[in-house]
């Protein structure tokens, strides 16, 4: 691999928690500076190391809008229908469909993405392979393990979607996939060829139960920036829906959304930055003195005083809008218009038609946490693993708890069939909008781009129809791994 082992060593002798952690609250180390029998002696050394991985889901890396997971989720949700840009410049070279199949830089997306997961994956498995020789209670290692694997398995799950050709639920999935990684990386490590994209998604799931499996005796977590058992089985939602194993992704969503509840229509509109929102199961936390500058999602998608923010306010594609029912709330989160004074904008900031406020700041920083799961997620999975499998009344109730809360005048569904999927799309589309769902799912379901018809420009957008499958659904991986992995098996096509 192009990186090596390098965990996030945070300050004060380990001390510090993530609800007191500082502005500099970790450093990069690698392993041969700070061994990993020193870092897991104990399980209070073991659990600071994990709350590295946690810091790094915002941590700045190399260009501006590649600050963390809530880059990702902004650059995945550039390559769909549903954002629409207001302007045309190099820096949304995903919104064109071009930088995820440009790997040549250092600083490329691709090379952001790649590196991001794989540093967690390291981490988690320094975490992994040690945890048992920390000195500390049971229900403490079983809850730094089950994080752990957790973490490994996202990362994973997130590199084979990206990185590789689709699932295919009716075949054997023998198509390359990424390098699977579960020892601990050292820099004597030769670089990791290509596993298959079944063995990935094997592993993933063996990593999910594993987790799940440990939580049974394990320490309850204090935060939501980390995990439970709860957000282990949405994530194991979320995989098995990609595979289309309609049984466990119900099942999961369904288990993972006990003990939470949807939000009010309050907040709803209250800006989608605190991770105190009920219906959040796992976000990223940042605190005020945590800033992260222009490097944050809120820099890109918020009311924070960036570039970003005042020349190009992110937009929901009018057909979209179009299909959301009046007295829903979540109509109020785009103004049609560009006219509405109640939606903010920072000072000197441009006003367009179909903006949003889904996502604003809390304050005048950057600073905001990203959601990474919510209840209304675990919905529409099950929802829509229910109207597969054929269990259609099961599928309807399930979409009428989530669509009878956001629109008081929703009647209980009564399509079935394909046109009960499609009713679970669009709501699956309104629904996540700007959380970073829409590449993958135009993915998974092998299904067209297509932005024709509403308010996307080819002057802006350079590509507004995409042909279902083809190598241009595979992000191309960065030229530093086929440089210096002579073992990967070469560039995608």
């Amino acid at each position: 691999m192009t990186f090596k082992n390098k965990l996030f060593i945070p300050l004060a002798a380990f001390a510090l928690s993530m609800g007191a952690c500082k502005k500099d609250y970790l450093v990069k180390s690698p392993t041969d500076a700070v061994s990993d029998e020193a870092i897991f002696l104990t399980t209070t050394n073991a659990m600071a190391a994990l709350n590295g991985i946690h810091r790094s889901m915002f941590l700045q890396y190399f260009n501006q809008d590649q600050g963390g997971q809530g880059s990702v989720n902004l650059n995945v949700d550039y390559m769909g229908e549903d954002l629409v840009n207001t302007v045309s410049v190099t820096a949304y070279g995903n919104y064109k469909w071009i930088n995820h199949r440009t790997a040549i830089t250092a600083s490329s997306t691709n090379n952001f993405v790649y590196s991001f997961y794989y540093r967690i994956i390291a981490n988690a498995n320094a975490i992994i392979n040690n945890i048992d020789k920390a000195t500390g209670s049971i229900a403490d290692k079983n809850q730094i393990r089950a994080e752990a694997l957790t973490y490994r398995a996202w990362a994973h799950f997130a590199l084979v979607q990206l990185f590789a050709i689709r699932y295919d639920a009716n075949g054997n999935n023998t198509q390359l996939g990424v390098p699977l990684i579960t020892a601990t990386v050292t820099a004597n490590t030769p670089g990791q060829p290509r596993a298959t994209v079944e063995a990935v998604y094997t592993q993933v799931n063996a990593d999910l139960d594993a987790a799940i499996a440990a939580y049974a005796n394990a320490t309850p977590r204090q935060f939501k920036s980390h995990f439970n058992i709860n957000v282990t089985k949405g994530i194991k939602a979320r995989v098995a829906l990609t595979q289309g194993k309609w049984a466990i992704a119900a099942q999961n969503a369904s288990e993972a959304a006990s003990g939470f509840n949807l939000m009010t229509n309050a907040q709803y509109l209250a800006g989608f930055n605190s991770i105190s929102n009920p219906e959040w199961m796992w976000g990223t936390y940042q605190q005020e003195d945590q800033t992260t500058y222009f490097y944050s999602f809120f820099a890109y998608m918020g009311t924070f005083n960036s570039t970003a923010n005042r020349t190009n306010p992110k937009r929901i594609n009018s057909v979209l809008y179009d299909k959301i029912a009046a007295a829903d709330v979540r109509k109020g989160l785009w103004d049609p218009t560009g006219k509405n004074t109640a939606f903010p904008v920072p000072a000197g900031g441009v006003r367009s038609t179909y903006m949003q406020r889904k996502f604003t700041n809390a304050g005048t920083t950057s600073v905001g946490d990203v959601v990474n799961m919510r209840v209304a997620e675990m919905y529409l999975i099950e929802a829509e693993a229910r109207a597969n499998a054929g269990e259609t009344s099961k599928a309807q109730t399930v979409l009428n708890t989530l669509a009878s809360a956001r629109n008081p005048s929703y009647v209980l569904s009564t399509n079935t069939g394909q046109a009960l999927l499609d009713e679970i799309y669009i709501q699956r589309r309104i629904e996540l909008w700007g959380e970073g769902f829409r590449f993958f799912d135009l993915k998974r379901l092998n299904l067209p781009l297509d932005r024709t018809g509403g308010n996307a420009t080819v002057a802006i957008a350079n590509t507004l129809s995409v042909p279902a499958g083809g190598p241009i659904w595979q992000w191309a991986f960065p030229q530093d791994e086929i440089n210096s992995n002579p073992n990967l098996g070469g560039q995608n096509p």
